[in-house]
């Protein structure tokens, strides 16, 4: 007696790209949230209590790291709190940039920061479905690099600090990688 086989479906193996975005609070989102705005403070008020560093013959603005740091945790929220979660984050600290800085690195920290904190997001969110790492390091490559071109010579008046916030922030990406990718194994195990 042959009994009816229900065909199946192949199922499309896990890949490494982070959960569906549900856009819903969670204590992970609301934490990403709040660390991301550090960040942003952090970056802030370095520029304007603390001077410029000289490394390797390169002029650092001090709040070059933590600015860097600022670009993978907008990624983070991306995944946390999905684009509206993204854009609430981007208003906010814009806002902080603008009250917690000089006038003029108010004006250059928003602008700035708000054109490639857009940027960032439009490229990380084409291309976190194949690689979170690789969005991350990709979307944080053009953020540093249009922040830095904007901030810099609005903020200081001159380009000489260009090279060293790029240097700076690529430096504080590369140092957030291996926590993104922590992070991305550690939820691969529970699934």
């Amino acid at each position: 007696m042959n009994t009816p086989t229900t065909p199946t479906t192949p199922t499309a193996p896990r890949s490494a790209s982070p959960r569906p975005i549900t856009g819903r609070p969670t204590v992970r989102g609301v934490a990403t949230m709040v660390g991301y705005l550090l960040s942003v403070v952090a970056a802030n008020v370095a520029s304007v209590h603390y001077p410029p560093l000289a490394l390797a013959g390169l002029l650092v603005p001090a709040g070059t790291l933590f600015a860097g740091a600022s670009l993978t945790a907008r990624d983070l929220l991306h995944d946390a709190l999905g684009p509206r979660g993204v854009a609430a984050g981007i208003a906010a600290g814009a806002a902080l940039s603008a009250a917690l800085a000089t006038p003029r690195i108010a004006i250059a920290s928003v602008v700035a920061f708000t054109v490639s904190e857009l940027l960032d997001a439009l490229v990380y969110a084409r291309l976190r479905r194949r690689s979170q790492l690789g969005a991350v390091a990709a979307s944080n490559a053009v953020g540093l690099v249009v922040d830095s071109i904007l901030f810099v010579p609005l903020a200081f008046g001159s380009a000489a600090a260009i090279p060293g916030q790029i240097v700076g922030k690529a430096a504080a990406t590369m140092l957030t990688l291996p926590f993104v990718h922590a992070g991305a194994e550690s939820r691969r195990t529970r699934r």
